[in-house]
């Protein structure tokens, strides 16, 4: 079932969603399962599965020299969504993402999705490499998040990569976006990050999902604003328990957010990662009973891999 589907099946009712990560190469999968199963007395409406681009890393070659190496440390991203519907038949949204791919590799990806039976994707564009900090796209990829949606929209058409045959298959995905109520860090301000918004919007996305946010009210005048531009499909609100004390500086600088002061007021007052863990939660339920008050579509929680914070929220609120 798409996303947008299970939003209008609910009929007003707050669904619970979230997001997990690929195991690390190498690793089994089995901790990813542990993480869904302490999950799913919630009843997930669906699942987020995020995608990595490459990496590289510097091997020792022995003789003093260090060669640099290109890697993708979290593969498998379609077969983690299909692994997850196959055991708990739950709808599973693969990140389908700009960096690191070809638009080659991109559209085959999206043919084993659709092989697979997997009809949500959410499009991103992506960040940079970790040791470059600027985004550069793959010479033969996307540049854009907006380019890759048509791209998929192109599919859904039966329009294929360098294929003039005629009568192709055509697909059905239902597409997600991404969302900024801090507004996106390249943006030089929140009108034109809602511009190009909009663009995804009458290109073809169905919904966005926000990205992690602290003050619920930037989330409401965010909605307004994009309803006021007349961007009216479904605005899920994501949201992250903080659980270390590091985070209070890790996320404002990769994530280009700001916490409320009264957050950071509490924080200042937390003497281990188990107090900033058990602040974590009680904000994050706070957030969560509000917006779902408020008759958001679904609180969508980004676990990172981990069920405990977000277990201890979803029991106060779902």
């Amino acid at each position: 079932m798409k996303v947008t589907d299970h939003i209008r099946k609910a009929k007003g009712k707050t669904l619970f969603s979230f997001e997990v990560l690929p195991p690390m190469k190498g690793k089994s999968i089995e901790q990813l399962y542990e993480t869904i199963d302490s999950l799913m007395e919630f009843d997930p409406a669906f699942i987020d599965v995020t995608s990595h681009r490459e990496e590289f890393v510097l091997k020792d070659r022995g003789n003093g020299l260090l060669e640099r190496v290109t890697t993708r440390k979290r593969p498998g991203t379609v077969g983690i969504c299909a692994a997850i519907q196959y055991k708990y038949k739950i709808d599973t949204v693969p990140h389908i993402i700009c960096g690191g791919f070809t638009k080659e590799e991109t559209e085959y990806a999206l043919i084993d999705l659709n092989f697979l039976g997997i009809h949500n994707v959410l499009v991103l564009r992506g960040d940079a490499i970790r040791s470059e900090g600027v985004f550069r796209p793959d010479p033969n990829g996307h540049a854009y998040a907006s380019e890759l949606l048509e791209h998929v929209m192109d599919l859904n058409r039966g329009v294929y990569l360098h294929d003039e045959v005629k009568n192709n298959q055509e697909m059905d995905f239902c597409i997600g976006a991404a969302a900024y109520p801090e507004k996106h860090y390249e943006a030089p301000n929140m009108k034109t990050d809602i511009h190009w918004l909009k663009k995804k919007v009458e290109a073809g996305a169905e919904y966005v999902v926000t990205q992690m946010f602290f003050d619920n009210a930037k989330y409401f005048e965010f909605v307004d604003r994009c309803r006021k531009e007349s961007i009216d499909i479904p605005i899920i609100p994501g949201l992250k328990p903080l659980t270390s004390m590091k985070q209070l500086s890790g996320i404002p600088h990769f994530f280009h957010i700001d916490f409320p002061e009264e957050l950071t007021d509490l924080a200042s007052k937390c003497r281990s990662n188990d107090e900033m863990k058990e602040l974590g939660i009680e904000w994050c339920i706070r957030q969560s009973k509000e917006l779902k008050e408020a008759g958001v579509p679904a609180l969508h929680y980004y676990s990172m891999g981990k069920a405990t914070a977000v277990k201890a929220v979803a029991s106060q609120v779902f």
